[in-house]
């Protein structure tokens, strides 16, 4: 089955472009990256904290299937409701680094929407390593629970 998530990682840089199309609409897709209650459920993880505003805050917390816990958290930088949000990432206890994201909300239609991320890392190797732990696929089933989610809401 093919990928409906792109991932482009230019050889030798420390960033990647990520781009979906949803069959949802444009507010609809923002709100899950901005309610607390839909990031659970598509990401799987428990919310501790989602300021979604300009320099709001948020943290994350997640376990693998041996129950070791996981922290991720970060703070916005920008944040244009329907549009945009910049923030930091950073992953406790993993060698991934910090990473500043900038995700892009484009409305297509008025029921299809697109989002392009641009992802830059603090290395070529971070970057890479990220690549090598299955990020790729990783991001399209993540994608595609949040339109599987979010098309239930129609």
């Amino acid at each position: 089955m093919e990928q409906k998530t792109k991932v482009n990682a230019e050889d030798g840089k420390q960033e990647l472009f990520i781009t979906r199309e949803f069959d949802l609409p444009l507010e609809l897709l923002f709100t899950a990256y901005t309610e607390p209650e839909i990031v659970e459920q598509w990401m799987g993880t428990k919310v501790l904290q989602l300021e979604s505003r300009k320099y709001g805050s948020y943290q994350f917390e997640t376990s693998d299937p041996k129950g070791n816990k996981y922290r991720f958290s970060g703070v916005a930088h920008e944040f244009i409701p329907n549009k945009k949000i910049v923030r930091t990432f950073e992953m406790e206890g993993t060698p991934f680094g910090l990473q500043l994201e900038f995700y892009e909300f484009e409305a297509v239609t008025n029921s299809t929407s697109k989002l392009l991320m641009h992802v830059i890392y603090e290395s070529v190797e971070k970057r890479d390593a990220v690549i090598k732990q299955g990020m790729v696929r990783g991001i399209d089933l993540a994608h595609n629970r949040i339109e599987k989610i979010l098309q239930e809401q129609l």
